[in-house]
């Protein structure tokens, strides 16, 4: 097993230069950059007594070279105007929209984020298990159709839409503001056990809108691949040897239909940032997901750069926790090598 994790890990390197490269080549697609638009503004106004101060911040940061020299220069791997000081070396960037480094930009939400993201997949874990295993194990039962017209509620409702509901009836009928992740008056206060708790209060609100339509797709997901299984001839057999239900279903059924959703870990990760980029900004949540929208729109490129390679780093470290589970559950995987006949 821990030759298996290593090997995983050092593999993740490669993948993230790969991962990287593709990152840069996206962000780098549109015409020009932020410095450009801003010089192609001054220019429009007749401010063009600022520009120098623009050029020599193109200088700077390696944008009048060519893409491949910027993106090494970017990762790290190429020295700059000042050496090797890129990702590699703790360096992420400088924001030209904020003017400040990225990490002056984004740490503060990047905690926040992993929480909410962390809350959101253990959420949808929680309530779809049991659920699905209801739905398959009672089939066309009052439970099953109620569950199902659920779920299709879920898949069909825009996050965004659901939390403007929330919203709307929270203050209407309680008279309370579920926006934001924490009170306002532990907003740019040190951590403490108060602002932890206000924190895991106004989790609840943005983890159930977040993570409805990744539950009602789970359900589905769950149930159908139980329902194949339930319908198998071994456990037929094993009913016919005198098993109890419920443990013929979690010693047999169970375990094989739970492969599928215990890999799509890795696969949430990325759905849930994407999915929550207007949720965040309805909600006024403090998170990646705004930062990057706006980055993305103001072609702050080390900005949006970062949080999409970060975005990655958190999609493989996912992938990497569902492979170690699989492979804890079923038996058939096998971490290194081919299966001994």
């Amino acid at each position: 097993m821990l030759y298996y994790i290593l090997r995983r890990i050092l593999a993740m390197i490669p993948t993230l230069l790969v991962i990287s490269l593709l990152t840069f080549f996206i962000i780098e697609l549109p015409t020009g950059d932020y410095i450009t638009n801003q010089i192609a503004a001054l220019k429009a106004v007749g401010e063009e007594s600022s520009i120098g101060k623009l050029e020599f911040l193109r200088k700077e940061f390696s944008l009048d070279r060519p893409f491949l020299e910027r993106y090494l220069i970017w990762v790290g791997l190429w020295p700059g105007p000042h050496g090797l000081d890129g990702l590699l070396q703790g360096n992420w960037g400088w924001s030209f929209e904020f003017d400040k480094p990225v990490e002056e930009v984004i740490g503060p939400t990047l905690p926040l984020t992993v929480v909410l993201n962390f809350a959101t997949i253990l959420f949808v874990y929680v309530v779809s298990f049991p659920i699905g295993i209801y739905s398959a194990t009672r089939q066309y039962s009052w439970g099953d159709y109620g569950f199902t017209f659920l779920g299709y509620i879920g898949l069909a409702t825009p996050n965004f839409l659901l939390a403007l509901i929330l919203l709307y009836f929270f203050n209407r009928w309680f008279g309370l503001s579920v926006g934001g992740l924490m009170a306002p008056e532990y907003i740019d206060q040190p951590w403490s056990f108060d602002k932890a708790m206000s924190v895991l209060a106004h989790l609840i609100v943005p983890t159930i809108v977040i993570g409805t339509s990744g539950t009602a797709a789970m359900i589905r997901r769950l149930r159908a691949n139980l329902l194949d299984e339930l319908h198998k001839q071994y456990v037929t057999t094993g009913r016919a040897k005198g098993l109890k239900e419920n443990q013929l279903l979690i010693k047999y059924p169970l375990r094989m239909a739970i492969n599928p959703f215990i890999a799509d870990i890795g696969n949430l990760i990325p759905s849930m940032v994407s999915g929550s980029v207007i949720v965040s900004v309805v909600m006024s949540l403090p998170t990646v997901g705004p930062v990057l929208l706006s980055a993305l729109q103001s072609q702050d490129q080390f900005l949006s750069g970062f949080i999409l390679l970060f975005v990655a780093v958190l999609t493989l470290i996912g992938m990497l926790i569902s492979d170690l589970l699989l492979a804890v559950l079923d038996p058939r995987i096998r971490l290194g090598g081919r299966a001994s006949s």
